[in-house]
């Protein structure tokens, strides 16, 4: 079950390889994505100094009041990944048209895990096309639904 999901991933990327990560966060950040508070919109993981960090994603607080004074809803987080596995991204960070996304964020066994995939972006045709066939499938659904 996802907390929080990046739906217009399908529609902006092709997504090539999906990898599972933990993260790192305070605790009324916890109680705040387990309320389904977040956005993933315009997010995306960025490998540096030997970690991956997720940047651009909005948690805010559970609490307003009781969060720190200097807390910074839209902070890089940091995910945790095995050496292996941020060298991967990096070099896929690296490679000319390919960038790493957060797609969803979910509970796992009372640990809070983001999936994210290795993604090239689409291009205009592409994006016409799968808007294409997604309503083909809708219509073919409807019809034999009745």
């Amino acid at each position: 079950m996802s907390l929080i999901e990046n739906k217009k991933i399908g529609l902006e990327y092709t997504l090539l390889e999906e990898i599972e990560a933990g993260i790192e966060l305070h605790g009324f950040e916890v109680k705040s994505l387990r309320a389904g508070r977040g956005s993933l919109k315009g997010a995306r993981v960025v490998a540096r100094g030997g970690e991956a960090y997720l940047v651009g994603a909005s948690i805010p607080a559970w609490q307003i009041a009781n969060a720190p004074k200097s807390y910074d809803p839209e902070r890089s987080r940091r995910l945790l990944l095995s050496r292996k596995e941020i060298a991967h991204v990096a070099s896929a960070e690296g490679e000319k048209g390919l960038t790493i996304v957060p797609l969803r964020v979910y509970n796992k066994n009372r640990k809070l895990k983001v999936a994210i995939a290795i993604a090239r972006g689409k291009k205009k045709e592409d994006k016409r096309q799968y808007i294409r066939a997604r309503e083909e499938k809708r219509r073919i659904e409807r019809t034999l639904k009745k």
